[in-house]
């Protein structure tokens, strides 16, 4: 009998070890599984004009919901050619940051103030908080890996840093929305709002020769439009940030147009870029020659968008507001 209670103990020590090795191994699985999904995160910045338009407020939140993001920081930039604009234009954006951050409870997200003014002189930067953040950032990459940094305004702050430390240039993927772009002929019309308000900051970073540049143009973006009747579906009856979107895009006052009085629509530019970036398989990406005054190489251009998943993939993300 005794001999049998030995034999007994002993098996179910053994089922007992196997369970707890079993145990072990999955824990260490999921938890492996975590850190390898936190590694293939896309280490980001975001540079934005956040108070010159309804745009940028549905980008950034997007942004911070998007779980493929490891979200470092958010600039704000100025954008001073705005018949809206006060003379510290880039504060008026760092208050809407800072509310956003506020009502979405994102304690971890540092929001460095940009440069109130733009480049005066080519090579000559405007340093700020904004740019010493990417400089620090980048230098922070480990490997191959790349600081990829979404300019949803003028380019002051991005082409400050480079200018400011060279040596970050192989460490930075610029994503910028600008520019007017025919496909077909491979022309750039310069004359667009976010290039306006830094034409200086837009030539330092075409002439980088080395810079990653991905442009996601006027052009392109402007296909991404959202209407008034999905905005309420999805934010109306809420409170937090989602009143905050709703009641932005019914207070704000669209000077450079006056159709669609009612603003039934709104062509949501930035979305457009944080999509691309959260969901390339959405965009068609062609590498074209810069234009002819600039230094020749090869940048990325978006020419096509699936507006219509990109519409659906923003409005899931933001389903639990």
């Amino acid at each position: 009998m005794r001999e049998l209670m030995i034999k007994i103990q002993t098996m179910q020590y053994a089922v007992t070890s196997k369970c707890l090795l079993f145990l072990g191994m999955f824990c260490f699985n999921v938890f492996s599984g975590n850190a390898q999904i936190k590694d293939n995160s896309i280490p980001l910045i975001i540079d934005a004009d956040t108070a010159n338009e309804v745009d940028d407020l549905y980008a950034i939140v997007r942004a911070i919901e998007e779980p493929k993001f490891d979200l470092i920081g958010i600039n704000s930039a100025q954008f001073h050619t705005s018949p809206l604009a006060s003379e510290n234009s880039v504060k008026e954006s760092q208050k809407l940051n800072e509310e956003i951050i506020a009502l979405m409870n994102v304690k971890d997200i540092p929001l460095p103030l940009g440069s109130n003014v733009p480049l005066t002189e080519y090579g000559v930067a405007v340093s700020s908080e904004a740019s010493q953040f990417i400089i620090k950032a980048a230098h922070q990459m480990v490997g191959d890996q790349k600081l990829n940094v979404v300019i949803l305004g003028p380019c002051t702050n991005v082409a400050s840093a480079i200018l400011e430390d060279p040596t970050i240039i192989p460490k930075v993927h610029v994503h910028y929305l600008g520019f007017w772009h025919s496909p077909a002929t491979n022309v750039f019309d310069k004359k667009e709002f976010n290039s306006g308000n830094d034409p200086i900051a837009v030539e330092v970073l075409l002439n980088t020769k080395e810079l990653e540049f991905t442009v996601m143009t006027a052009s392109t973006s402007q296909h991404l439009i959202f209407t008034k009747k999905d905005v309420d579906a999805h934010l109306k009856n809420k409170t937090g940030i989602a009143e905050y979107l709703l009641r932005r895009w019914e207070s704000f006052d669209r000077w450079w147009t006056k159709n669609d009085p009612e603003k039934t629509e709104w062509v949501m530019w930035d979305v457009a870029i944080i999509e691309a970036l959260a969901h390339p398989e959405l965009t068609t990406i062609k590498q074209l020659p810069t234009p002819p005054e600039n230094t020749r190489r090869t940048i990325g251009i978006y020419t096509d968008l699936d507006v219509d998943e990109m519409t659906q993939r923003f409005w899931k993300s933001l389903r639990n507001l």
